[in-house]
């Protein structure tokens, strides 16, 4: 299934900035027909026309909060039918700072945004792909993913964040291989710092005003997604935008089998008090 070329509609969410804008440039470029979801209707509507006008696609704003179940009830029904042939799950939020200072409210609206609404819209996606024999579902996550036991300052507190991206990217490993025989492809991408308006806020609210830069900068967002695209089309299930070498992505999935060695029924010595060592 090539996605440098149309085979259908694809849907977006967070797309009213940032990554979520530029995959749907990207791909209205490219002559995909989209459905852009975000809670800014005056962004999602201008984006919109201009992607209308600019490329001819055929663009339906959804203004949603995924956070909320019935927006994500009526996003996961538009999902689920028949002419979505990729799900682009980018919408996020951080709800940064000391776990034991951030309003638990917000904690949970994290949980429900970057792990409840991409796991509930893959449900609703995968059963009509599998049975065309075609789609794909990119996930977006972050290098924090990978950055549990590195401390805050210079990275921003992130337990609960992080923890959600570590859950996008395992969940999207798991399910690949479940998928491994069909034709659906599924991919988590994982940018490090990215030049959007990503740490502008934490999420509670959207930001307001005109789409702007936080001042961090970092990649730009058509490279991500650059990236993204060619891991879709290469098969790629973890894409990491700035690592040159895949090696380290290799022996990660080694150690973890090392891991797994401790799935035997036997305690490991160094877990054993002389009491039991003695029996």
């Amino acid at each position: 299934m090539p996605y440098d070329s149309p085979v259908g509609l694809a849907v977006v969410t967070g797309a009213s900035s940032g990554i979520g804008t530029e995959y749907a440039a990207t791909l209205a470029r490219r002559g995909w027909d989209l459905v852009l979801v975000a809670r800014r209707a005056d962004r999602l509507d201008a984006l919109a026309g201009r992607l209308r006008e600019e490329t001819g696609a055929a663009v339906e704003p959804m203004v949603a909060d995924l956070a909320r179940s019935s927006d994500l009830a009526r996003v996961a029904e538009r999902v689920a039918a028949d002419d979505v042939a990729l799900l682009v799950n980018n919408a996020g939020i951080n709800g940064y700072g000391p776990f034991t200072e951030v309003d638990p409210a917000l904690l949970a609206k994290v949980i429900d945004v970057n792990v409840v609404a991409p796991t509930v819209l893959t449900r609703a996606a995968l059963p009509g792909m599998v049975a065309r024999g075609r789609g794909a579902v990119v996930n977006v996550a972050s290098l924090l993913a990978f950055a549990g036991a590195l401390p805050p300052a210079p990275l921003p507190h992130r337990a609960v964040y992080g923890g959600t991206k570590g859950y996008m990217v395992t969940f999207t490993r798991t399910l690949a291989a479940e998928l491994a025989a069909t034709p659906v492809r599924v991919q988590v991408v994982c940018p490090g710092l990215t030049a959007t308006e990503f740490h502008l806020g934490t999420g509670e609210a959207p930001v307001t005003g005109e789409a702007r830069v936080h001042d961090e900068g970092g990649m730009p967002p058509a490279d991500v997604v650059a990236a993204s695209l060619a891991a879709l089309e290469s098969r790629e299930v973890v894409c990491v935008p700035g690592l040159s070498d895949p090696g380290p992505l290799a022996r990660l999935a080694d150690e973890e089998l090392a891991v797994r060695d401790g799935s035997g029924a036997a305690l490991a010595p160094r877990y054993r008090t002389p009491e039991r060592s003695r029996e």
